[in-house]
């Protein structure tokens, strides 16, 4: 049975998708299908396939039936799938924001915590990750009409603890492509606006933060669809993963010609956009036109 390594950033997001693929290997290794293993635990071939692919949580029985099926009988290896289930199963610091944050999202969230690597083009904002306190109350405000105010803040302190993976030993090395036109919007005010532009030039001081800029002067370009993330984990046994996220869902992708796809896409937006030295320039100049 092949060996799972848990690095210090596998959060239980990224443990049940390990999980779900070592799962997935032994049931194809014994030549069962995904039916076949779901009439043994009780479920459909849709919920099996949910597991394998990380998307929902695992009882210890259905793990337990799963191994028996699989053939794994030695002690030893069976101890370390449940002690991967035991972990996965562990609540993220996320789990006090449950009641903001839809199950789309939710996941998104688990996935960004475990990342080795995330690279993301932004168009309508400045990243979230990167957000000055203001401007992310500017920017969750806008969206939520009729919020209470306190839900509001909630909403703003579940942004920034996001933002703590950026300063933690060992965190993600973060790469934004961020459209001019995301910078010129003067969200939440003039004064707003101008704190935001200046932390990013703060922020770029950061060995593990780059950010470049996707400037009018180009014109038309390769990503014109939209924002998007691409993650890239520690552990070899997780793909990266594209999120695509939509006014109320989002999609996730690692199927190989997706992600190579956009993989793609995006290091034509790093090839065209602005260096880092650039990038300060073009923040200066904004500052300067405001």
């Amino acid at each position: 049975m092949t060996q799972i390594h848990q690095g210090p950033g596998s959060g239980p997001t990224a443990l049940r998708i390990l999980l779900g693929s070592q799962l997935r290997r032994l049931r194809e290794a014994g030549g069962l299908t995904r039916e076949e293993a779901g009439h043994r635990i009780r479920c459909s071939e849709s919920k099996i396939s949910r597991m394998e692919l990380g998307r929902v949580g695992l009882r210890e029985r259905d793990v337990a039936d799963l191994l028996t099926l699989y053939g794994v009988e030695d002690e030893g290896a069976r101890a370390a799938v449940m002690d991967l289930l035991t972990r996965a199963n562990e609540p993220g610091w996320w789990h006090r924001f449950n009641d903001l944050l839809p199950n789309w999202f939710q996941t998104y969230v688990g996935l960004e915590e475990a990342a080795a690597r995330i690279r993301t083009y932004e168009v309508q904002f400045v990243p979230g990750l990167l957000q000055t306190k203001e401007y992310a109350r500017a920017v969750i405000t806008a969206g939520s009409a009729g919020v209470a105010p306190e839900e509001i803040a909630r909403r703003v302190d579940l942004r920034l603890e996001r933002q703590r993976i950026l300063d933690r030993p060992g965190g993600p090395f973060f790469w934004a492509v961020i459209d001019e036109a995301a910078l010129r919007r003067p969200i939440g005010g003039a004064d707003v606006m101008r704190a935001q532009l200046e932390h990013l030039m703060d922020l770029m001081r950061q060995p593990n933060i780059t950010i470049q800029v996707m400037p009018f002067s180009f014109g038309g370009h390769s990503a014109e669809g939209g924002a998007f993330s691409v993650l890239r984990f520690q552990d070899r046994e997780l793909p990266d993963v594209v999120y695509v996220e939509q006014l109320a869902s989002a999609l996730y992708l690692d199927k190989r010609e997706d992600v190579d796809r956009y993989s793609e896409v995006m290091e034509r937006l790093c090839a065209v956009s602005t260096t880092p030295d650039e990038t300060v320039d073009i923040l200066k100049r904004i500052i300067k036109e405001n």
